[in-house]
């Protein structure tokens, strides 16, 4: 699992402009591998499909990954009687490796993929692409287990892609659907962010991706499809689900290590509504407030049964300074986890010390409960000192919730590596970032380059009167430089957008 940091965090979303530039708005990927007999009639439908219903310029791109048939000379042949069509050859197999290789180089700002049987009915893709278009969603994908899904296909692989699913979602608590159908999309700056955090390069490709994609809170928009099985698909079924569940586990380690820097791509955009300041209203307040109630009582028992085992072979003074102590060290690591959202390493340590301060007034508070029985009786029922230290803990409870919030886990945004100042030019379509670098040198090479936002998006070219259109022009790129280079500086580490810098446009 890649734990390098990530190239940056994105930008406020925004509806992509209609325009007049040169580059085709959706970039629409078919993976292929020896697939000389379908490659053909696939791109020739998809092509008059989204020349008939696509409001907007397109291109369809052929990533043959080491095709041992005519698959080369089909896709060439292709690309050279259709402008819309690009051909691009690895000569390593792998659809993901493909998918990343052709999306990381393409200058769309939407990019897609679909199977090249085409089972999914193909009047889903303007649905599953609008939202991306838009700004509404990060990344979109086609389900056939939603209700609303058409599926035609036989109880095996029926049953296969339902356990899968359910395999996701009990693991790595995936709340998304369909994790496997072919038909799937996402915005370009999206991906430039997201791709050199997932290393698979087979079939697992996209489930990776959707995962990360899921637990750093970007949004996925979910299409029912009409989808017909493929009886003559050369997937390889035991094979492929066996890297699938060793890409489970390798992600679930990852993600109960810490090791992926969801972090840095966490609440990513300026115009999420929980980062503005409403009067009255501290951000997050509610939902920290629940996670630290839920963690409380489940430690107060914690507290308690580690209180009465060491009663039994020392003093109360002596059992309940253990128990606390105990207690305390797991609190903190819960509330730092779950209430106050801060992962990784970095800072846990001097979390745990500030929390041994709380700790250590938690203590006075308890031992003083304790002193204060102790001196009214000389000799208290064991219920009864219980009674006297859940009181005392609810004081203390409260105490350390404030100052949690107040002082062990207030820096938690101000400690990130990068700030970012969104400066509004007087052209609402085209915002500057001016940015601040981190000192540290192991951030100095990432940051270099500062984000530029995506271009006006251009029409669909206009017939010429010979019936044929303008062809795109694309940039040429080799499959060794693209397979094999990191991209860990697409885009600048940028961060939310504070309150204080307002758009007037708001």
């Amino acid at each position: 699992m890649r734990t390098d940091s990530s190239p940056g965090t994105l930008p406020a979303r925004e509806h992509l402009p209609a325009g007049d530039a040169g580059t085709p708005v959706l970039d629409v990927v078919i993976p292929v591998y020896n697939e000389e007999k379908d490659l053909q009639p696939c791109v020739l439908r998809l092509h008059e499909h989204l020349k008939r219903t696509f409001p907007y310029a397109f291109r369809i791109t052929i990533a043959d990954n080491a095709s041992t048939d005519t698959t080369p000379q089909v896709a060439a042949r292709l690309e050279a009687e259709i402008a819309e069509v690009s051909n691009f050859r690895l000569e390593q197999k792998g659809r993901g490796r493909a998918l990343r290789t052709v999306w990381s180089a393409s200058d769309a700002p939407i990019l897609a993929y679909m199977d090249v049987d085409l089972s999914t009915d193909l009047n889903a893709l303007l649905p599953l692409v609008a939202p991306l278009i838009s700004g509404h969603s990060d990344l979109a994908i086609g389900s056939r287990l939603a209700r609303s899904s058409r599926v035609v296909r036989g109880p095996k692989r029926e049953f296969i892609s339902r356990s899968y699913n359910l395999i996701l979602r009990g693991s790595l608590q995936a709340r998304f659907s369909d994790a496997q159908c072919g038909f799937k999309a996402i915005r370009r700056d999206v991906a430039q962010v997201l791709l050199p955090l997932v290393e698979d390069t087979g079939w697992f490709f996209d489930t990776e991706m959707l995962v990360i994609a899921e637990r750093a809170g970007l949004r996925i928009h979910e299409v029912p499809v009409d989808w017909v099985d493929d009886p003559n698909s050369t997937v390889h079924i035991v094979k492929t689900a066996t890297e699938d569940l060793k890409g489970v586990w390798r992600v679930g380690k990852a993600l109960a290590t810490g090791s992926l820097p969801l972090d840095r791509i966490a609440r990513p955009f300026g115009d999420d509504p929980r980062d503005r300041e409403i009067q009255d209203v501290p951000k997050g307040l509610a939902r920290q407030l629940v996670g630290f109630c839920v963690i409380g009582g489940l430690s107060t028992l914690f507290y308690l049964l580690l209180y009465s085992g060491f009663r039994t072979f020392s003093g109360s003074q002596v059992a309940n300074a253990l128990a606390l102590l105990v207690s305390a060290v797991a609190n903190t690591a819960a509330n730092r986890r779950l209430t106050f959202g801060v992962r990784g390493k970095g800072g846990a340590v001097r979390h745990q010390a500030q929390g041994l301060v709380v700790f250590g007034i938690g203590l006075a508070l308890t031992a003083g409960s304790l002193a204060a029985l102790n001196a009214a009786t000389s000799d208290p029922a064991h219920s009864t000192e219980l009674a006297v230290l859940v009181a005392a803990n609810l004081a203390a409870t409260v105490l350390r919730f404030l100052l949690f919030r107040a002082w062990v886990f207030s820096d938690r945004r101000d400690g990130e590596p990068s700030t970012v100042v969104a400066s509004h030019s007087p052209n609402p379509s085209s915002p500057t970032y001016a940015t601040s670098v981190p000192a540290h040198p192991q951030y100095q090479d990432q940051f270099q380059q500062s984000y530029r936002p995506q271009p006006p998006l251009p029409q669909r070219p206009v017939g010429r009167p010979n019936g044929t259109y303008e062809s795109h022009e694309t940039t040429q790129f080799r499959a060794g430089e693209v397979a094999d280079r990191r991209w860990e500086d697409a885009t600048m580490h940028l961060q939310p957008v504070r309150p204080t810098d307002t758009d007037p446009r708001d």
